[in-house]
């Protein structure tokens, strides 16, 4: 459910709050029932649209901010987020005594706000490597040079990291990524359709801006230089696996020994490389996409090296372009920002200096964000809420009338396994060797990168530690992990709207408890069922229980596809799949185990019955305004289907949804008992 991802083998992400001592929602008027009635627009019907029915006022109430492409639940509490991080770097600034850690993160912090020393320094913190592609004389330096972009976190034409071997869950093992684009998709270069072509224009556009306002090219060479760019990009994208491609875990487990890859890609030395990243001892990888890796290997020694040599100093360019000067940090967002997702205006600078200093120093921020404002007492509510659902989802898995016993109780077995983290984690990470300096801001940003990718090597062919966190505590997401069979709750996520401690049961159980079903169904989707109970990818489904699921799931592909957004757009069913199965199944889950809690004579609030409760926050979850950009954008690179989607086709498959509101025949969006989807 995450709307934004990095490059970690978890599937779902999404957000969860919690309101109990000191986090409180500063624009909430929801007082203590928790759900606000002007968030509604009772001129529609249930029946009609219930999500405009729910959050119809809402969206006419609350405006896309300039500096948004969308705009909902989750950027409201982002926004108080990045309020309370910012009184957090603001109080050590006021502190005479810090310990290392934090007085690198107040170093961090205000070096990135030092925009007089950043606009002074312009690119020249970046010459040492324009010098290094400009003395590359041959496609066999690559490696060598490429080591060194890597190890500082750049990482051009592949990604290396290190993840969870998929078959031996219990070990890390090195892995390869295709990459090297600047758009982000490779559907984007390789489609011929209106949006296509203006985009693939308007970037043409943004490389040219770009190499101008480095001055790193005389304005007469600019467009030929800006074809030769292209043209490598056109290449990688026609190598590259599609996103759909992609959902498949078993076409990307390619193991194989560092001597068959030298075998398969031998214009590039890995030998060179490796030591050049400081890792010599790498026994396999998983190569996750062998045919773009064999072409790029073909593209290495074709192409002109005068072409790589450009193609290299604009993705400098571009991977730090939004920690130099304004000139390159503007022409970066009018692209990116703008020309992509809609924005108009670029964030303050503190809310983005705040936010990167939380990103690039994680847990060291984590642990102060913790002490500060996790209240302890939600972590005995989640565990609760989380064994509910859990009872609830082995009960669903018993009833199941498409599933044999045998394979049921590898289900169960698997459920019972699935373990929790909530808040924080048990052991943190130090960051006192982390070289962070009185220096420009873009050194610190790579030392803080070089940092971390450090961290990331000395992970490969070790065992994987069980207490680690793949998301900070101050992140305001969630996810689950499939190869460790867990699902993790950072503390920062656990909120309102998602998790109020002053409301009923029924809007924590269609907030929460819908997240948590959504993340516990990620272990039973179409790519999460394929991992057994270990997080092992391994067929451990009979064949005739397979193809039930196939049948049952592949329903969801065109109900999802006839829901026409803006009257025209639709999702892609296939990209979505795992994640429209985990919203059925987070509200099949988190409905039928709130049930139990109903003794039958519960009042009305504010007019609404429980149930009706249940689904009101439930929509209430996904309120958004998005820009055309930036819904554009997200259909084509999504794995989630819009926020109006994921409320008004769940919510129209469960009999208790047209009790509650009365839905009849009649009714627009009425779908027939016989015609209504369940999987979990």
């Amino acid at each position: 459910m995450n709307q934004n991802f990095s490059f970690l083998t978890i599937s779902i992400m999404l957000l969860i709050l919690f309101n109990a001592c000191t986090l409180q929602n500063k624009e909430s008027t929801m007082g203590g029932n928790g759900i606000d009635l002007s968030n509604m627009d009772t001129t529609y019907k249930p029946g009609e649209n219930f999500y405009l029915y729910a959050v119809g006022g809402w969206k006419k109430n609350n405006p896309i901010p300039d500096e948004y492409s969308v705009y909902g639940a989750f950027h409201q509490l982002d926004q108080q987020n990045t309020q309370m991080l910012k009184d957090l770097f603001d109080n050590l600034s006021k502190q005479s005594q810090l310990n290392t850690e934090q007085q690198k993160i107040l170093q961090f912090y205000q070096s990135g706000m030092d925009t007089n020393t950043i606009e002074k320094e312009g690119i020249a913190p970046l010459k040492p490597y324009f010098e290094q592609i400009k003395n590359l004389s041959h496609f066999k330096d690559f490696p060598k040079f490429v080591g060194t972009l890597h190890r500082n976190g750049a990482f051009m034409l592949f990604t290396l990291y290190a993840a969870q071997d998929e078959k031996n869950s219990l070990i890390n093992i090195a892995q390869i990524y295709q990459g090297g684009l600047g758009l982000p998709d490779r559907d984007y270069y390789t489609e011929n359709n209106k949006v296509a072509r203006y985009l693939q224009q308007e970037y043409k556009k943004y490389i040219a801006n770009l190499l101008q306002a480095s001055g790193l090219y005389p304005a007469n060479k600019v467009n030929e230089v800006v074809r030769n760019i292209y043209s490598i990009e056109e290449k990688l994208a026609t190598a590259s696996m599609t996103r759909v491609e992609m959902r498949d875990p078993q076409k990307m487990y390619n193991k194989i020994t560092m001597d068959e890859l030298q075998k398969i890609t031998p214009n590039f030395d890995w030998k060179i490389y490796f030591e050049q990243l400081g890792k010599t001892d790498i026994s396999s990888i998983n190569v996750n996409q062998p045919n773009f890796m064999k072409e790029l290997n073909t593209l290495i020694k074709n192409i002109p090296l005068e072409h790589w040599k450009q193609y290299f100093t604009f993705h400098l360019l571009n991977s730090y372009a939004t920690y130099l000067n304004s000139d390159l940090e503007k022409t970066h967002f009018a692209f990116y920002g703008t020309v992509l997702s809609g924005k108009t205006r670029m964030k303050e600078r503190w809310k983005k200096i705040v936010d990167l200093t939380s990103n690039m120093m994680g847990e060291a921020v984590g642990k102060l964000y913790v002490e500060k404002y996790f209240p302890e007492d939600s972590k005995k509510r989640m565990f609760e809420l989380v064994n509910n659902l859990k009872s609830t989802f082995r009960e669903h898995i018993q009833q199941l009338d498409w599933m044999t016993d045998e394979t049921k109780q590898k289900a169960i077995e698997k459920l019972d396994l699935m373990t929790l983290k909530i808040g924080y984690p048990d052991k943190w990470r130090d960051y006192s060797s982390i070289e962070i300096s009185n220096q420009p801001f873009v050194l610190n940003v790579i030392a803080s990168d070089r940092f971390n990718v450090q961290y990331m090597l000395s992970k490969i062919d070790k065992t994987v530690d069980k207490q680690e966190w793949h998301m900070y505590p101050q992140t305001v997401n969630a996810y689950y992990n499939p190869n460790s069979n867990e699902i993790v709750f950072p503390a920062a996520i656990l909120q309102p709207p998602f998790f109020d401690a002053n409301a009923d049961d029924a809007v924590n159980y269609g907030g929460i408890g819908a997240v948590i079903g959504h993340e516990m169904t990620h272990g039973f989707d179409d790519q999460g069922r394929q991992y057994d109970k270990n997080g092992n990818l391994n067929e451990w489904w009979n064949e005739k229980d397979a193809a039930n699921f196939k049948v049952k799931t592949e329903k969801l592909i065109p109900v999802f596809e006839a829901y026409k957004i803006n009257d025209t757009l639709s999702v892609n069913g296939q990209l979505t799949l795992g994640e429209n199965i985990a919203d059925l199944g987070g509200i099949s889950l988190s409905l039928d185990a709130f049930k139990k809690t109903l003794k039958g004579n519960e009042p009305t609030i504010d007019g609404f019955t429980p149930i009706q409760r249940f689904f009101l926050s439930y929509a209430n979850v996904w309120r958004n305004n998005i820009r055309q950009q930036e819904l554009l954008r997200r259909l084509k690179e999504d794995v989630h289907s819009p926020a109006e989607v994921r409320v008004n086709v769940p919510v129209y498959q469960f009999d208790d949804f047209y009790t509650a509101f009365n839905i009849s025949p009649e009714d627009k969006r009425y779908v027939k008992p016989e015609e209504r989807l369940k999987i979990w």
